[in-house]
């Protein structure tokens, strides 16, 4: 049994969310006490008091999604994610804009520590982008020896990275990539998800198709967006390709898992940082 067989949908993103709405997304968001088996130094902290927090500081809880679990004594417990959107953006924002987001990630049973990752956000596709930690602000706290009091103003660092965030994402937009460099950056996305891409269930190539009208542009940062979408939802299928014994290979797999997909957005976000300053 998969750990994210039960894995909960996302929401869009593009509204604020409630309480209730969140808890059918994430009800482990709403603990009120850790799990039994913390030691003495745990010191518990209930992501719902900084989500009171964000809410009171401009930022609106846009979508929610938590692990799936394999111990019935970890339900109500287990990791979860929460991104944040400015709420003044949310009525204002247009299509094809992007948004930056904060991501908050925690646990009430030890597996996680207190995240806060940058994030970015587009209407058109509803794909979350995470930004890679080499560049930009994270605030990770371990669970033992902290004032809790003290995490949320320390959370508001994360959104000194914003500026430079929407400046990079404008370089990739200028940058136009040549059919090979595509082709190169598509290969290594492959080689990232499945390690060896001539064994994969869909070729390099095939992660490059568009999904929509308006997103066959060849710029560094339509090509990460389209990789991106096609790797994280999954759902495609190559009918060129064969297993080991001949039979057709299956869709790809969706990305179900919050580890996973917060891994891969960054490598992908690495490998086009890498591509635009340096080239193939």
């Amino acid at each position: 049994m998969s750990l994210y067989s039960n894995y909960l949908p996302k929401t869009r993103g593009a509204v604020a969310l409630s309480d209730e709405e969140l808890r059918q997304c994430a009800p482990s968001i709403f603990a009120s006490q850790p799990i039994d088996t913390v030691s003495d130094r745990y010191s518990f902290l209930a992501t719902s008091s900084i989500l009171k927090g964000m809410r009171e500081n401009g930022w609106a809880p846009v979508r929610a999604e938590q692990q799936s679990i394999r111990t019935e004594a970890r339900r109500g417990f287990q990791k979860h994610l929460i991104r944040f959107a400015r709420a003044e953006q949310l009525d204002s924002w247009e299509k094809n804009q992007v948004r930056p987001e904060v991501v908050l990630l925690n646990s009430h049973d030890k597996s996680s520590a207190y995240q806060l990752h940058c994030g970015l956000f587009r209407l058109v596709c509803s794909n979350g982008m995470v930004v890679a930690d080499g560049n930009f602000q994270r605030i990770s706290i371990k669970h033992s020896g902290f004032n809790p009091d003290s995490v949320i103003d320390a959370s508001f660092k994360v959104l000194s990275a914003v500026p430079d965030i929407m400046n990079m994402v404008r370089l990739f937009q200028d940058r136009v990539l040549t059919d090979a460099e595509r082709l190169a950056l598509a290969t290594g996305a492959a080689t990232y998800r499945w390690e060896d891409p001539n064994k994969a269930p869909v070729s390099p190539s095939m992660l490059l198709e568009s999904r929509r009208f308006g997103d066959g542009a060849k710029d560094l940062w339509t090509t990460l967006n389209t990789l991106q979408e096609n790797l994280v939802r999954g759902g495609q299928r190559d009918h060129s390709r064969r297993g080991p014994d001949g039979s057709r290979m299956h869709k790809s797999r969706a990305i179900k898992g919050i580890d996973e997909d917060l891994r891969l957005n960054k490598a992908l976000w690495h490998m086009a940082e890498v591509l635009r300053t340096q080239g193939i």
